[in-house]
């Protein structure tokens, strides 16, 4: 199984957006520095993830998250997940958030 996530900065408030095969593995990286990107925004929270197949749809999905399209879906779905209109997440609100397929995910698994 491959997977997309969302984790979100506890310090920053920002989002990154990455594909991997094990997203607690994945997730402790980013929490120890080990990403280059990540590393200065520590802590970091799963906020959302998918399941799919195969690593070319978790990737197909992942390049549509970070487009402008995949970005306002991002922003809807926590920002209903949250009760906001703003798309942030309190900090005592911001757990697994679970997922909600497009279209573009028709061929993966939904955790």
């Amino acid at each position: 199984m491959f997977f997309i996530y969302i984790i979100l900065s506890l310090s920053h408030s920002t989002r990154y957006i990455g594909s991997t095969d094990n997203i607690e593995k994945r997730l402790k990286e980013h929490n120890r520095g080990r990403v280059r990107y990540t590393k200065g925004r520590r802590p970091w929270q799963l906020i959302y993830s998918e399941r799919f197949v195969t690593l070319s749809l978790a990737r197909k999905r992942e390049i549509y998250l970070k487009s402008g399209q995949g970005r306002k879906f991002i922003d809807n779905i926590l920002s209903e997940a949250a009760g906001s209109s703003n798309g942030r997440i309190a900090d005592s609100e911001s757990a697994h958030l679970g997922s909600n397929p497009s279209p573009a995910a028709s061929d993966g698994i939904s955790i």
